[in-house]
């Protein structure tokens, strides 16, 4: 099963392409561009569900998406943004310096909505596969 998985925000949204596979995509977009990459990642990639995160924006995205022809589901985001976070320094270990910092005291020089949205996606897929 291949998931698509939006982490919503006001005024960016964390999206990711998870399956039996791995992550397949993910990226940071702006709300105005989260029907145009939907649409375009679930025929690429043949997306069988979106998942959302309940949290902050998730009613406005809920509505740009469920112009998609897919189910939609509403999954919880405790902790996404701490694990987000983790994920992210995991695939980009801190250089220099920056090496010697505990990650805990650390913020990522970029957004990682899209870290989160993997985050969920995973642990989605997780409880799917029992």
């Amino acid at each position: 099963m291949k998931v698509l998985a939006v982490d919503p925000g006001l005024e960016k949204c964390g999206m990711a392409v998870c399956g039996p596979e791995g992550v397949l995509a993910h990226r940071v977009v702006g709300i105005a561009d989260l029907e145009q990459v939907s649409r375009q990642w679930m025929e690429s990639y043949r997306v069988e569900v979106v998942i959302v995160g309940n949290q902050t924006g998730c009613k406005q995205a809920f509505d740009i998406l469920n112009r998609l022809e897919l189910g939609i589901e509403g999954v919880p985001e405790r902790n996404s943004t701490l694990l987000a976070r983790r994920r992210y320094f995991r695939d980009h270990p801190p250089r220099g310096w920056r090496r010697l910092l505990p990650i805990s005291l650390q913020v990522p020089p970029e957004p990682y909505d899209d870290y989160a949205a993997v985050v969920l996606a995973e642990a989605y897929l997780a409880r799917r596969r029992g």
